[in-house]
């Protein structure tokens, strides 16, 4: 579930408290840093803003979209932000509208606004759905919901009768990262019948973490089948356990909140703590040989797309614990070592701790400028074997000032 949500994430923190993961996403504030807020909360954020540029999840993500007051024109512009949430909601999916232009015969006058003018409004948003072959369900006070169709048969059929949008046919539905909008309609994946749903259909959840997910299972992803899928969850099970035996921490209930996996890869690290009271943000780079992260969303978990070379969408101070998986390897030949560890020190809380897997002599390089950061740190042999070159880094930021120029350093003040 995605939620653009003013109100410091309360929605999602609500969902969080009933087992259903929610991604909250709003600009950077000037005077009230709802995504700051909504971290220190402990609830799913990222900084973000639906413009030009596609939202960083692949197709097919969500299974609810949420909008509360967020003034965004979704009307406006060949219904181009509706055709992004239609991208991003999975067949059947629902997206839900709260606030203004909403049940505006009765809060007009204190939205300062005339009724002809949000009345267009709204007729406008109604046009733009239905233009999407997306069925409106109810409108009930300041809420109105629309369901997204399983699949783009009947839509086809009745092109002329929806006015759909042109198809999209050139970009990659699930390429977001610095990619335009365009004022097309993402495809679903072809069906045979209308009853069938398009991609697949997902398992329920508590099942659907470790279900064979559809992409994988329609051979959607090249490299990447049903067994290693199985093997890829099973390792990162006895990994985690390992690391819960090194950090004791880790282990603690309540110790870590907010974690990021920086190459996340299946999802496989966040599936291993799926039990305990804490969520995990999966990063999958944007220079991994094969994009999976439309296979984690339909695991049920969360994530969103990053280039390490560049900062994240967030704030300083955002995550308790970051686990990264060969990403000094991955970024070896495109940017400096100092400048992926410096953007993990701005992310991590003081006192967060990191565990850092990769080639012994890329860790080497790495232990030597966390020293120098004043991370408290050390090398531990692989959970397989002492012999294996792979190592781990385990590490925790410390507090720390500067030191004061004028004091222990044998200065002599005399009158």
């Amino acid at each position: 579930m995605t939620s653009k949500d003013n109100q410091v994430a309360s929605w999602g923190a609500y969902l969080l408290s009933r087992n259903i993961l929610a991604v909250s996403f709003a600009p950077r504030d000037t005077h009230v840093s709802q995504v700051q807020f909504a971290l220190e909360r402990g609830v799913p954020a990222l900084i973000g803003i639906i413009a030009s540029i596609r939202l960083p999840y692949p197709s097919r993500s969500f299974d609810m979209a949420h909008c509360s007051r967020c003034l965004i024109p979704w009307g406006q512009y060949d219904g181009q932000y509706l055709i992004e949430v239609d991208r991003i909601l999975r067949p059947g999916g629902y997206w839900v509208l709260s606030g203004p232009p909403i049940n505006w015969e009765t809060h007009w006058k204190g939205w300062n606004r005339t009724r002809e003018d949000l009345g267009a409004e709204q007729s406008q948003i109604e046009k733009v759905a239905k233009s999407l072959c997306w069925k409106k369900l109810v409108q009930r006070g300041d809420i109105a919901i629309w369901q997204k169709p399983t699949n783009h048969i009947h839509c086809k059929v009745n092109r002329k009768v929806f006015k759909l949008p042109l198809f999209c046919k050139s970009q990659n539905p699930d390429m977001a990262w610095y990619t335009k909008m365009e004022t097309c309609l993402t495809p679903l994946p072809e069906v045979s019948n209308i009853r069938d749903i398009a991609g697949g259909q997902l398992a329920k959840w508590p099942e659907r973490l470790n279900a064979i997910p559809p992409r994988i299972s329609r051979g959607s992803l090249e490299g990447i089948t049903a067994e290693i899928f199985i093997e890829d969850s099973e390792l990162w099970k006895r990994r985690v356990a390992y690391y819960k035996k090194i950090d004791y921490q880790l282990a603690q209930t309540g110790r870590y909140r907010n974690l990021l996996d920086m190459n996340a890869h299946l999802g496989g690290f966040a599936a291993a703590l799926v039990d305990d009271p804490l969520w995990v943000m999966n990063a999958v780079p944007v220079q991994a040989k094969t994009n999976t992260l439309g296979v984690i969303f339909e695991r049920g978990l969360i994530g969103t797309y990053q280039n390490w070379c560049e900062a994240m969408s967030t704030y300083p101070r955002t995550y308790d614990f970051i686990h990264a998986d060969s990403v000094f390897s991955l970024y070896k030949d495109r940017c400096d070592t100092e400048d992926i560890l410096l953007e993990m020190d701005r992310i991590l809380r003081p006192e967060g701790s990191v565990i850092i897997r990769d080639d012994v002599d890329v860790l080497l390089k790495v232990k030597s400028i966390v020293d120098v950061m004043q991370w408290d740190g050390r090398i531990v042999d692989h959970e397989s074997s002492p012999h294996e070159r792979e190592k781990i880094l385990f590490a925790t930021k410390m507090y720390w000032t500067a030191p004061n120029p004028h004091q222990n350093q044998g200065v002599e003040v005399v009158s």
